[in-house]
């Protein structure tokens, strides 16, 4: 656990909805005071567990728990004040988020005209945001593949850890967001695809020309906008068909807020 800093932002621990489940872990681990049980409870591994409260120590810059030494079942570990802050702060949050939400569904039209609210509270500095769904997971090593349907039979897929499997809750026909770097992201006429590559086709719709090489705005036939960059004199204008490979481990994913 991070040492305490003389102004701790707890705040930053509240990113996310209660049904996270860094928060559902440390809920348990106040009604238990053992992070293997609440591990267990929560239904992942003691390392997902630990990852999760340092995570969210670091975030209110201040230790959320502390050791427990002695007692008859030989010490554990309980929440300290900022910890109990930030539970707090979730339930009123989730509270006035409930509201919200209800507020909208009642004014919101029941055809396909409704915006897509997912991931709008999300502030990051990755430029392509896409909502998707978990299709399939595979376990690949010590890692998980997440196949990512972003619909019309285009998927992506993104490499992960089994932790973060265990704390995102991922399953299969979960709606997700898929991030990923415009850096990341390579654009060129003919891109081959390769193992632990993922190879999209688009038009183009913007072309920012250099001498280093182009910033490129493409779109798929899923409607999807991805943005990318070509090498020095590609060549590439608005409307050509292009490819788009970008590294299975470069694709992120987070929960819509």
């Amino acid at each position: 656990m991070p040492a305490k800093t003389s102004s701790p932002d707890l705040t930053q621990a509240l990113g996310s909805e209660i049904a996270d489940k860094r928060i559902d872990i440390l809920r348990r681990l106040g009604e238990v005071g053992s992070i293997s049980q609440a591990a267990r409870s929560a239904g992942v591994s003691y390392k997902a567990a630990w990852q999760a409260l340092e995570t969210l120590s670091n975030l209110a810059g201040t230790p959320l728990i502390e050791k427990v030494v002695g007692g008859s079942g030989g010490g554990g570990a309980q929440l300290t004040q900022a910890g109990q802050q930030v539970l707090q702060g979730a339930e009123k949050l989730a509270q006035a988020r409930s509201a919200v939400l209800a507020a909208l569904q009642k004014n919101t039209p029941s055809d396909n005209t409704a915006p897509n609210l997912q991931g709008l509270g999300l502030r990051t500095s990755m430029r392509n945001n896409l909502p998707c769904t978990v299709h399939k997971l595979q376990k690949v090593g010590a890692t998980v593949r997440v196949l990512l349907d972003l619909g019309e039979g285009l998927r992506i897929a993104a490499r992960i850890t089994q932790e973060s499997v265990q704390l995102l809750g991922l399953v299969p026909g979960m709606h997700v967001l898929a991030l990923c770097k415009a850096t990341g992201v390579k654009v060129g006429l003919t891109l081959q695809a390769q193992d632990g590559l993922n190879l999209i086709e688009g038009q183009v719709t913007r072309v920012s020309r250099s001498r280093q090489g182009g910033e490129v705005s493409i779109q798929t036939r899923t409607g999807h906008q991805w943005v990318g960059f070509a090498p020095p004199q590609s060549g590439l204008q608005t409307g050509m068909t292009v490819c788009a490979t970008v590294e299975e481990s470069g694709v992120v994913i987070a929960l819509p807020g």
